[in-house]
């Protein structure tokens, strides 16, 4: 559904646990423009009624009665649901804006309203009456990657393709990406190469997601392609399914009840601390968290920031999704920082920070040990012939394993 520039509210819908449609839960508005402007979020008092209503998010958004006010910016759960540097980037092409005048004209509500299908089961709307579900446009991988080439370009899109392109631009992140349904059904978020990389970032991923599978991490199932010469990934999605409702999930950075400019204080400790409240399954849940963060220390994957881990969330329990986002990144140097808290050194990236917090996670010392040994392990053995199915240069590769993966600096 479109609205007009300057949109200074919307309806929130939601896709409840197993239902067939989704409903009205409340009404979000902003006192006035910008990122960083405080926005209000009430719950309607309908939805409240209802036996199966839920929290959109527990510590952030309580299902209550009355104004929610946030300190800054949207409330964090529908902020996970508005589209990052990608998406901005497409709606401003598509209006024809320069970057300036999209930062000067759009609210955040207009990206919300504007930017497509966002990912879960939260849907925005200019009304509370209907619910009208986004267009998703039709365009083979063929011309989603020459659309993507066009926008870095600044040329211009055919209606047909600037629809499908926007369909997928409230997916979070700075890279390229778009939905597609395959011929097989399945729902796809597909990222693309950018003519700003200086790595192969698509191969790395998917090196990094191959890794991850090997060490004993569930992660989202992604295929590499070659499209017009350029390297595309693949990525089946974990929030919707065509013989089920979408699912809701929560960012970790919505989980800990922080915003954007509080990214800095988000750590895996404390979002152990929150799935020992929350999961069902809390041993099961905080020993796949720290299996990430010991694998992400020793493959050298420091893009590992609140917005990459996520959370499902039915009103009742939580559960991590499966892993994504992982991707290799080449340093100079040898020591690094997570982009989350680790441990008692802060975000040094060092097994012996990771084992210092390991009870916060339910994990005593012998067995956080031996798990980071198994990870290295399974690094180990299965590197090569994953940077053989990834194609990535035997020089790079050469590099990569020499200073990141499996870095000296991680035993310091």
């Amino acid at each position: 559904m479109t609205s007009k520039v300057g949109a200074t509210s919307a309806y929130v819908w939601l896709w409840l646990p197993g239902a067939d449609e989704p409903v009205v839960c409340g009404r979000v508005t902003a006192d006035g423009p910008g990122a960083d402007a405080v926005h209000r979020f009430v719950y309607g008092r309908s939805y409240r009624a209802r036996a199966q209503a839920i929290a959109l998010a527990p510590h952030a958004l309580p299902l209550r009665e009355g104004e929610q006010v946030t300190r800054r910016g949207l409330p964090g759960v529908l902020r996970d649901a508005a589209p990052d540097a990608w998406g901005r980037r497409v709606l401003a092409h598509r209006l024809r804006y320069s970057a300036e005048r999209a930062d000067t004209d759009l609210t955040e509500i207009d990206y919300l309203l504007l930017c497509g299908q966002a990912p879960g089961a939260l849907h925005f709307q200019t009304t509370p009456e209907s619910y009208t579900a986004q267009a998703e446009g039709a365009a083979s991988l063929e011309q989603l990657q020459q659309a993507v080439a066009s926008v870095e370009g600044g040329e211009p899109l055919t209606p047909e393709l600037e629809l499908a392109l926007l369909h997928g631009t409230s997916i979070g992140g700075a890279r390229p990406k778009a939905l597609l349904r395959a011929g097989d059904g399945r729902r796809l978020i597909v990222k693309f190469s950018s003519s700003a990389d200086i790595h192969p970032a698509v191969r790395l991923e998917a090196l990094g997601l191959a890794l991850a599978r090997a060490a004993g991490i569930e992660t989202v199932r992604a295929e590499r392609l070659q499209i017009l010469g350029r390297d595309v990934l693949a990525i089946e999605r974990f929030d919707v399914t065509d013989d089920a409702p979408p699912r809701h999930f929560i960012s970790a950075l919505t989980a800990l009840d922080l915003d954007e400019m509080e990214a800095r204080y988000a750590g895996y400790p404390a979002l152990a601390d929150f799935l020992r409240r929350y999961a069902e399954d809390a041993l099961g849940a905080c020993r796949e968290l720290y299996r990430r963060l010991l694998f992400n220390i020793l493959i050298g994957n420091t893009d590992d920031h609140a917005r990459n881990h996520a959370i499902f969330w039915d009103g009742r329990f939580a559960s991590l999704t499966p892993a994504y986002d992982i991707c290799i990144i080449p340093r100079l140097g040898l020591e690094a920082s997570q982009a989350m808290e680790v441990g008692g050194e802060g975000k040094r990236a060092t097994l012996k920070n990771a084992y210092s917090e390991s009870g916060r996670f339910g994990i005593d010392a012998v067995t956080a040990r031996a798990m980071a040994r198994e990870i290295e392990d399974a690094i180990r053995a299965h590197w090569a012939a994953q940077c053989d199915q990834a194609s990535v240069p035997e020089a790079l590769a050469r590099q990569l394993f020499e200073r990141t993966v499996l870095s000296p600096a991680v035993h310091y």
